[in-house]
């Protein structure tokens, strides 16, 4: 989708901040998982739903035929709400409360990613209580490091996320006695917009380790999961709007070793939406300062946190103008030093008024929005509306 790909006129006629969804990226994305995907026996694609949970998208990517990936009572509720087959929905996260699993029982989830034996045992509890069996995956901590954002990694020893692979043998033993939990797979999850496959090989070679491990102990497993992780080009939002699928899923297919009849799980998030959507924002001020000049914006980081959270870069285009591009802070209204999208970013000539669009913003952006000073949540539009 280039600049010229925006309706302008409709934009215009919108109250902004707020996201604009493109459809057919959408669409053209989950087409791109399938086909790749379903080149390999036993693979099955979640969609991890904290990147974004606009109702309208996730009824898209559940009419494509993807399952969720829920990291809390709330998301399970939307992904019910959604029409999400109860079969295809896991559970993961390292603080399920009482109500939250509750729940995942009495949706009949698929599975359950645990993440400490205290966890197990609530579970079998609660599961024992409503006379039920939970089937339980679960999450080990690889101790393998992700090129990413130090934020954002979550499968090293440090990471509070998982149970460490000393303890896999005697956890699966634990659950083994346990009446209402029946064991079922193990989760993994090393972190978040990976672009260097290298990272995934060193998973698919630590599985296969702890896949050696467990047939010695005669431990059969049905279901491993690999999580999700894979990064989006935020650069080329133009020219690469689909991430690199094949190489993705052939990564796996050829490194790890799964065992006959086994099933892959796979939980992408960023990659699904990441590119179909742009915060458009209005331009309120052109502030020449002493050595630089600012394009004051009417969104900030309640609607957009990850530059602030993690100095992410988001390509921003002005979608008002073809005049010659020059040199700009752009800058939101939040009483805080951090409000800040992008730092001498050359963009074609800003007055009051115009549109800017801030790209690859389809994944944890409306989702992680703020009413922080009071502001209004930015609303969500689809192109196909």
């Amino acid at each position: 989708m280039g600049k010229g790909h925006f309706p302008i006129d409709r934009l215009k006629g919108i109250e902004t901040p707020f996201y604009w969804y493109d459809t057919d990226v959408l669409r053209r994305t989950l087409e791109a998982i399938n086909a790749e995907a379903g080149k390999h026996e036993g693979f099955v694609v979640h969609y991890a739903v904290k990147a974004n949970a606009n109702p309208k998208l996730l009824r898209i990517i559940r009419a494509a035929g993807l399952g969720a990936d829920c990291v809390s009572g709330g998301e399970i509720e939307a992904a019910v709400k959604a029409g999400f087959p109860h079969d295809r929905i896991v559970y993961a996260g390292v603080g399920k409360s009482d109500w939250e699993i509750n729940l995942g029982l009495d949706n009949d989830i698929f599975c359950f990613n645990v993440e400490s034996i205290p966890e197990l045992e609530v579970i079998n509890q609660l599961a024992g209580e409503r006379g039920k069996v939970a089937r339980v995956a679960f999450r080990l901590n690889p101790n393998v490091g992700a090129h990413t954002h130090a934020n954002i990694t979550t499968g090293l020893a440090e990471n509070k996320f998982g149970i460490a692979m000393r303890d896999m043998i005697s956890v699966i033993e634990e659950a083994a006695k346990m009446e209402n939990v029946k064991f079922v797979g193990l989760h993994f999850h090393i972190g978040s917009q990976i672009l260097d496959m290298g990272d995934f090989e060193a998973l698919c070679n630590r599985i296969n380790e702890l896949q050696g491990i467990l047939d010695n102990h005669r431990i059969r497993v049905e279901h491993i999961n690999v999580g999700g992780g894979l990064g989006v080009d935020y650069e080329h939002p133009n020219r690469l709007p689909i991430p690199d699928f094949k190489a993705y899923f052939d990564t796996y297919a050829k490194k790890l070793k799964l065992r006959p009849g086994q099933t892959l799980h796979f939980e992408l998030g960023r990659a699904v939406v990441a590119q179909c959507g742009s915060l458009i924002t209005r331009t309120l001020y052109i502030k020449e300062g002493a050595v630089k000049k600012f394009a004051i914006v009417d969104a900030g980081f309640t609607d957009l946190i990850r530059p602030a959270l993690y100095q992410a870069y988001h390509k921003i285009e002005n979608i008002s103008s073809d005049e010659p591009a020059e040199a700009y802070d752009v800058v939101g209204p939040i009483c805080e030093s951090t409000d800040v999208f992008a730092k001498q970013v050359d963009l074609n000539k800003a007055h009051r008024g115009d549109l800017m669009a801030i790209r690859s913003a389809g994944a944890y952006g409306e989702i992680m929005a703020s009413q922080y000073n009071c502001r209004k949540l930015p609303k969500g539009y689809l192109s196909d509306e």
